[in-house]
C-alpha cells in the first residue's frame, strides 16, 4: 500500500532472535513530542507484564516510544518478567535518550517464556538509528506469529480548512481471538492534534464493534492491546470534541479498525470462511450480542461451516442456548445470506438442501437470525475451524 506514513512518527524493525530465526521479530515506534496516546488493554486477569508495565507508564505521561518484539508474550512470568519488561524499556530510554517511563512495551508469542533481555537491548541501537517514517510494513511483518500476512490499513479524511488528516494502522493476530477489548495487537496513528480525553473515547467507540467484534476461537489473550497515537503534526487546530472534525476523525478510525478487524479473521488460523453473524430483533444490544457469540464460539457450528454443511440444527441449538428469557421459538428466523432455513420453531417450508449448501459454499457470507422481540441488533465476524488450526496449535511450541 501506498503512502504508508504519518508525519512524525518513526518506525523500524529489526532483529534480535527472541524466538524466530532469520526474520524481524522486534519493532520500534518513534512518537514526536506533540504526540498523544490512548489505548486499551486485555481484561485477562493474567495480563502479561508488557500490558501492566504499559498501563502504568500511559497514566505517568507522553510516550515518546513503543517497543513490541514477537515470539515471547512475556506472559505467566511473575517478577521476573515485571524485570525483564522494566530492563527493555530502560535499555530503550538510554538508546532513545528518554526516561524508562516513556517507554510502552507489547509482546507477543508464546507464553511462560522469559524474554531474553540482553539481544533486546543490543538490538535498540541499531533500530533506534534505522527509524523512519516509511518503515510500517516492515513493522507489521516483524509482528506477525502464526499470521501468514501482515495487516496494515490507511484511510484518509477532510477536516475543517480543507486539511487533509491521515489514520494509519497495523495489527497482529491469527489465534487466541475473542471479543473482550481488541483480542490481539494493533497500532494506530493519525497526524491530527487531538486531546488525550477525545483520543481515547475515539479509540473506544471505534474498538467496540470493530475489534471487539470478532472471534477466530473464543480464546482471549494475556496481551491484547489496541494503541492510538495523535501526532498532532498536521498543521491547524486541535480537533474538538462534538466538532465535524471529531465525526470526520472518528470516521476514519471506524473503517481503519474495521479494515483490520476484517482481515484478522481473514487471517484466523486454517481459516477457510469469513460469516458475517447478525442477529436483529432483540430486546436489547446485549441479549443480541449473547446470541451472536453463542453461534460465532460454537465448534460445532464452525466445523459445519468448514465443511460447507449447512446443518442449521446447531445454528438453532447456539440461539436456543444463549440464555434468552421467555424467547418464542415461534418467532426466530434464521437465514444464510438471503435463503431463509428456520421459521415457525422449524425448518422454512421453503427451504432446500441444495439452496442453503450453495450459500455455505461461499469464501464469504452471513448468517442472520432475528428474535421478534424489538429492535436492537448486533454483529460479530468470525471464521470457520478447521483441520489447520488444530494442527498449527499443536505444533505451536515445537
Amino acid at each position: 500500500m501506498d503512502g504508508l506514513r504519518i508525519a512524525g512518527v518513526r518506525v523500524a524493525a529489526g532483529a534480535a532472535g527472541i524466538r524466530y530465526q532469520g526474520r524481524d521479530d522486534l519493532v520500534l515506534l518513534a512518537l514526536p513530542p506533540t504526540a498523544e496516546t490512548a489505548a486499551v488493554f486485555t481484561t485477562n486477569a493474567f495480563c502479561a507484564a508488557p500490558v501492566q508495565l504499559a498501563r502504568r507508564h500511559l497514566a505517568a505521561g507522553r510516550p515518546r516510544y513503543l517497543l513490541i518484539n514477537s515470539g515471547n508474550a512475556n506472559a505467566g512470568t511473575g517478577a521476573r518478567g515485571l524485570a525483564d519488561a522494566e530492563a527493555c524499556c530502560v535499555a530503550l530510554g538510554a538508546a532513545g535518550d528518554c526516561a524508562p517511563e516513556a517507554v510502552l512495551p507489547f509482546s507477543t508469542g508464546v507464553i511462560g517464556e522469559y524474554l531474553p533481555v540482553e539481544r533486546i537491548a543490543a538490538a535498540l541501537p541499531r533500530l533506534t538509528a534505522d527509524l523512519r517514517e516509511d518503515g510500517w510494513e516492515a513493522a507489521a511483518r516483524a509482528i506477525m506469529t502464526t499470521d501468514t500476512k501482515p495487516k496494515t490499513a490507511l484511510v484518509r479524511c477532510t477536516l475543517s480548512g480543507g486539511r487533509t488528516a491521515s489514520v494509519l494502522g497495523m495489527a497482529k493476530g491469527a489465534g487466541m481471538i475473542r471479543p473482550d477489548m481488541a483480542t490481539m495487537l494493533a497500532f494506530l496513528a493519525t497526524d491530527a492534534a487531538v486531546p488525550r480525553d477525545l483520543l481515547l473515547q475515539l479509540l473506544q467507540e471505534a474498538v467496540a464493534d470493530t475489534f471487539n467484534a470478532i472471534s477466530i476461537d473464543g480464546d482471549t489473550s494475556t496481551n491484547d492491546a489496541c494503541v492510538l497515537c495523535a501526532a498532532g503534526t498536521l498543521t491547524g487546530a486541535s480537533v474538538g470534541a462534538g466538532s465535524d472534525d471529531a465525526a470526520a476523525l472518528a470516521a476514519a478510525l471506524h473503517q481503519v479498525c474495521d479494515a483490520l478487524a476484517t482481515a484478522i479473521v481473514q487471517d484466523g488460523e486454517g481459516a477457510t470462511k469469513l460469516v458475517g453473524i447478525e442477529v436483529v430483533e432483540s430486546a436489547d444490544a446485549a441479549e443480541a450480542r449473547r446470541v451472536a457469540d453463542t453461534i460465532a464460539h460454537s465448534p460445532l457450528v464452525k466445523t459445519a461451516l468448514f465443511a460447507s454443511d449447512p446443518n442449521w440444527g446447531r445454528i438453532l441449538a447456539a440461539v436456543g442456548r444463549a440464555g434468552i428469557a421467555g424467547l418464542d421459538i415461534e418467532g426466530v428466523r434464521i437465514w444464510l445470506d438471503d435463503c431463509l432455513i428456520v421459521s415457525g420453531g422449524g425448518r422454512d417450508p421453503a427451504y432446500t438442501e441444495a439452496a442453503g449448501r450453495a450459500v455455505m459454499a461461499q469464501e464469504a457470507f452471513r448468517i442472520r437470525v432475528a428474535l421478534g422481540r424489538g429492535e436492537a441488533a448486533a454483529r460479530v465476524l468470525t471464521c470457520d475451524l478447521s483441520y489447520d488450526y488444530v494442527r498449527i496449535n499443536a505444533e505451536y511450541r515445537t
